[in-house]
This record gives structure tokens, C-alpha cells and sequence, in this order.
């Protein structure tokens, strides 16, 4: 690292400290030749991850439209924010662990459902309803029935203790 002050390039670190959400790593450097002390900070480069609308668009992955997607299925339930959050968290998390670099709007809104459907039934369907764009009241009625059957047998299911 170059010293900031004298421009030479020998240093040693004297303490280093990592952000509280582990993102950030701060680091005190003291300079070999002048003696100055200075902080640099480390943070993981993210390369972003482009999303490919359905009309064949492409644009960088933004949580807030995701947020804003989920807020509007959720209105007058009783999800919390924090619970929206930890969703709009996940769906992150995963973007960016798995260092997915593309990917199609229709995986993120089934991302987003596999969430909503363990948060609340309801925000499920209504999201549902929007993202796989059901042509008739059968359709999103099919759907419902299959989600209610699968809620059912998940419920039946024997405990092993």
C-alpha cells in the first residue's frame, strides 16, 4: 500500500477491525519510512448480476423493485417489514453467493414466491397472480387449489420424534 503522505510503499498494518455486518474490514497502517499512520478499508468487489426482463431487456439486479413487489402482495397482511426484509435478504444472498451473473425476471418471482409461500398464503397468490400473468379466473383458481392441497399434506404429515 502506498503511504498516502510521503508516497512510499512500505507499511505495516497496526490494527484491522471488520464492520459489524462482516462486509468491511478497516484496516490503521503506519508507513516504514515517515512514520504517518493512515486507514484504508477492504470491502468485497460484487460484480452485479444483469437481469433479463421478459420483453428481452436487460438491467442490473435492484432489491428495492423486488421490495416493492413483495410490499404490494403483502399490503393489509400481517407481514412485518422485517419479515420483507429477510425475504428481499434471501433472494440477495443467494444472487450473490452463488455468483449468479444473469438471470431471468422469471426465476427472481419464483424466488420470491418459494418465499412468500412459507410467510403468507395470501401475499403468495397475489404475488402469483401478478408475476405468472394467469389468463382466467380457472388458472389462478387451479393454482389455489394446488398451493391449498400441498399446504394440506404438508400439515398431515407425521411428526418423527
Amino acid at each position: 500500500m502506498r503511504c498516502p503522505f510521503c508516497d512510499k510503499i512500505d507499511c505495516r498494518v497496526v490494527d484491522s477491525r471488520v464492520s459489524e455486518d462482516g462486509l468491511l474490514v478497516r484496516r490503521r497502517r503506519e508507513c516504514s519510512m515517515c512514520g504517518k499512520r493512515y486507514t484504508t478499508h477492504e470491502r468485497i468487489e460484487v460484480i452485479p448480476t444483469m437481469v433479463t426482463k421478459t420483453d428481452g431487456t436487460i438491467e442490473q439486479f435492484d432489491p428495492a423493485k423486488v421490495r416493492n413487489g413483495i410490499l404490494r402482495s403483502c399490503e393489509k397482511r400481517p407481514v412485518t417489514t422485517a419479515q420483507i426484509d429477510k425475504i428481499v435478504q434471501n433472494i440477495e444472498k443467494k444472487l450473490t453467493i452463488g455468483v449468479i451473473r444473469d438471470i431471468d425476471s422469471k426465476k427472481i418471482g419464483e424466488m420470491v414466491m418459494n418465499e412468500l409461500k412459507e410467510t403468507d398464503e395470501v401475499a403468495y397468490v397475489r404475488f402469483a397472480s401478478v408475476h405468472l400473468q394467469y389468463a382466467d379466473l380457472n388458472t389462478l383458481r387451479n393454482e389455489i387449489d394446488i398451493f391449498l392441497e400441498a399446504s394440506r399434506a404438508k400439515k398431515i404429515e407425521p411428526k418423527n420424534d
